[in-house]
């Protein structure tokens, strides 16, 4: 089988990445000079994978070990290796994990601070992408920080933010009476709705700015003012914004028209800066002066890390990279000038029984690893088409399951069924059988959201999508 199809099973990529370390230092292709060099704690890195066996690597993560040792070969005997990831390593509860056993392997093979090579977590579309970059984050780095401060000539809070989940869990305890979400879809985009929709309930106002509609808009009311605001998308707005790409460019982009000509739209620039003048007045910062995007950018080229040439966009017309981001050097941002290799323990992975969902043994059930997923015709919570053609899922309330799997619960193609996991349940399911590894099931985010309480991890709060326990049944 090549390496292109392998399927590890769900929440054990540290496991396969320790098993591709330990194949890499039997087949002598470590690069010990450049970690020497330019590594710190490569030595316990190196020792948890000679000392893990191959029978816990391959019982963990699903991958024979000369698949495994395949992969090695050709990672170590590549001029250059661009590790890439996305959702699938970051969702799950020991994601942070993840990306530190994608980066050992990229170091121990001298796959970083060179040209052509090194680590690239795609984090989303170019509105994820700039909100991180301008320092929306719960814990704004200090360097902003202090850029900020100075530019405003006041302290900022230190008190730590919410994200999505701890949001959510706040909203919960009745610690939040204002909401104002900017795009995206709050209710939706989280685990376990029904936890959702009470926890928005509490809240005293909401405001949605909100090209268009969605779930949330029905589903995540507030508990007295609920307030819908249409909002030019991005390819509308008649200002001159920029979009920075998952690759780290960054780019000028023309002023846009709607195709409504008789909506009654306003640019979320506009709505924002409009009511930070009302509340706020003119101190410390002339927020109506902010509807000048260029003016906007000059004040970012002073305050974010590598957007120094934002600033001079509107004038010169030209796409520029961010700065600090493409290490083509072997020098790096910690105070020693080396990388700093983690440890990474494997995840120990079970699944329960039927009988934990009260199911009797008289009942046909299959208990899966779910994994959520994006459709291909999908944008975020966005859905443009209802089915799949590359999964050959027709429409949204599908679940793709193993063939084997599903003969040896007494399953068939196309049967209805009810899924259930630890939050919730979806019944009249279509059992569609596809290339998705035994044990192992898929179905569409976000309508299986409602099946579950995620697990978190809680280094950096991202639920686990990608590894859900869920048992199926028929009807008895």
């Amino acid at each position: 089988m090549p390496p292109s199809i392998w399927q590890p099973i769900p929440g054990s990529d540290v496991a396969l990445f320790v098993g591709i370390q330990k194949a890499l230092l039997a087949m002598n292709l470590v690069k010990f000079d450049f970690l020497k060099a330019h590594v710190e704690n490569w030595q316990a890195v190196v020792e948890k994978a000679q000392t893990t066996s191959w029978t816990t690597i391959v019982s963990t993560c699903g991958v024979l070990q000369s698949q495994i040792e395949a992969a090695a070969q050709i990672i170590g005997q590549a001029q250059a290796v661009v590790f890439a990831w996305a959702m699938g390593i970051t969702q799950q509860a020991n994601g942070v994990d993840n990306v530190f056993s994608i980066a050992n392997t990229a170091l121990m093979t001298g796959n970083a601070g060179k040209e052509g090579a090194g680590t690239m977590p795609i984090r989303g579309h170019s509105n994820v992408q700039g909100f991180g970059s301008m320092g929306v984050t719960t814990r704004l780095k200090t360097e902003i920080q202090q850029a900020l401060e100075s530019l405003l000539g006041k302290p900022l809070s230190r008190v730590p933010g919410y994200d999505a989940r701890a949001l959510i869990e706040a909203a919960a305890r009745g610690k939040v009476d204002t909401l104002l979400c900017v795009g995206g879809n709050l209710y939706a985009a989280n685990p376990d709705l029904k936890q959702a929709k009470r926890a928005l309930g509490q809240i005293d106002t909401i405001i949605y700015l909100a090209t268009k509609p969605n779930l949330g808009h029905f589903h995540g009311l507030a508990a007295q003012h609920t307030i819908i605001i249409p909002v030019f998308n991005r390819f509308e707005t008649p200002h001159l914004t920029t979009t920075e790409s998952g690759n780290n460019f960054v780019r000028l982009n023309d002023p846009g028209k709607t195709h409504l000509s008789q909506g009654d739209l306003i640019s979320e620039v506009e709505f924002l800066t409009e009511l930070a003048d009302r509340l706020l007045g003119d101190q410390p910062v002339d927020w109506r002066r902010l509807q000048n995007t260029e003016y906007v950018r000059q004040l970012i080229a002073q305050t974010i890390p590598g957007y120094a040439s934002i600033g001079e966009i509107d004038q010169t017309k030209t796409e520029f990279t961010i700065g600090g981001r493409i290490f083509n050097q072997p020098q790096f941002a910690t105070p020693s000038g080396k990388a700093q290799m983690q440890v990474t323990p494997l995840p120990q992975l079970s699944l329960p029984t039927a009988a934990a969902w009260g199911i009797p043994a008289s009942v046909s059930s299959l208990v899966v690893a779910l994994i959520t997923g994006r459709s291909y015709a999908q944008h975020n919570t966005v859905v443009y088409q209802p089915g799949d053609r590359y999964r050959g899922m027709p429409h949204r309330h599908c679940i793709l399951i193993n063939a084997q799997d599903a003969e040896d619960a007494g399953f068939s193609n196309h049967q209805r069924i009810t899924v259930q996991g630890n939050a919730g349940k979806l019944e009249q399911i279509e059992i569609i059988l596809g290339p998705v590894r035994s044990g192992s099931a898929l179905m569409f985010y976000p309508e299986a959201n409602i099946l579950f309480k995620a697990k978190i991890d809680p280094r950096c709060g991202t639920p686990a999508y990608k590894r859900v326990p869920v048992v199926l049944y028929g009807d008895g």
